[in-house]
């Protein structure tokens, strides 16, 4: 047990320091590849391995699996950084000062759905019965947006809860919504909050947009139900 984890260990190093001379963002494809032609008596293990199996496999491919899988299971952690906003996600190497720094931003991050969680949970207990009516219709128009629509809008604070320098409010007049991934691009920077012309402006184009796929995604988009939507929106705004 104890060799196999050390020659783990060994693969994993050579498959880092293919990696470190990459020094780029890169795919796992690409990885593989530069894994085979730094280490050829990898490869050439790889290729003994890959014509073992029944189905159609190369060496690389399977390099490519190996490394796959040891990136989903954390098994560089703390040595790479992986972009999963793109497909295929791509990965780079740590530097020196960004690993000395991994595990705290890590659990930085880790802990951060719960210290909104508890920001929110302050901030609404001092708001009135109006405050928290207008939050809940917020909540109710973005899931008809979902359901009517399947479109993906968040309840997003202008004034980011969890900034830094200015954290704003869990209040009404703090919210707007977004598309989760423009909301994901905003993070915890602060915003401007839209105006209501700009809020309406914005919610009209993402369904026109949404108008363009609909037939091909089997949505029925009704211009009476978003103009409900919208008038909904208008009074809590």
């Amino acid at each position: 047990m104890a060799n196999n984890e050390t020659g783990k260990s060994r693969i994993s190093e050579k498959y880092l320091e293919a990696l470190r001379q990459i020094n780029d963002w890169t795919t796992v494809s690409d990885w593989a590849i530069k894994v085979g032609e730094m280490y050829p008596d990898l490869l050439e293990k790889a290729n003994k391995e890959a014509k073992a199996y029944k189905r159609p496999s190369t060496g690389i491919r399977e390099i490519a699996a190996r490394i796959s899988s040891w990136v989903s299971t954390d098994g560089f952690a703390g040595k790479i950084e992986i972009d999963e906003s793109e497909r295929p996600k791509r990965v780079r190497i740590l530097s020196e000062e960004a690993a000395s720094h991994y595990q705290e931003d890590s659990l930085e991050a880790d802990l951060e759905p719960l210290t909104r969680a508890q920001k929110i949970k302050t901030d609404e207990a001092l708001l009135g019965t109006k405050e928290k009516y207008r939050l809940a219709e917020f909540e109710a128009i973005i899931g008809q947006l979902k359901n009517f629509f399947n479109l993906d809008f968040e309840f997003e604070h202008a004034k980011a809860i969890l900034n830094q320098s200015d954290p704003g409010k869990h209040h009404p007049d703090n919210i707007q919504i977004l598309l989760k991934s423009h909301n994901r691009l905003k993070s915890n920077d602060n915003w401007e909050r839209f105006t209501l012309k700009e809020q309406i402006e914005y919610v009209e184009a993402v369904v026109k947009v949404q108008k363009l796929v609909s037939k091909k995604m089997n949505i029925d988009l009704q211009d009476d139900v978003i103009g409900s939507i919208i008038e909904r929106l208008k009074l809590v705004y």
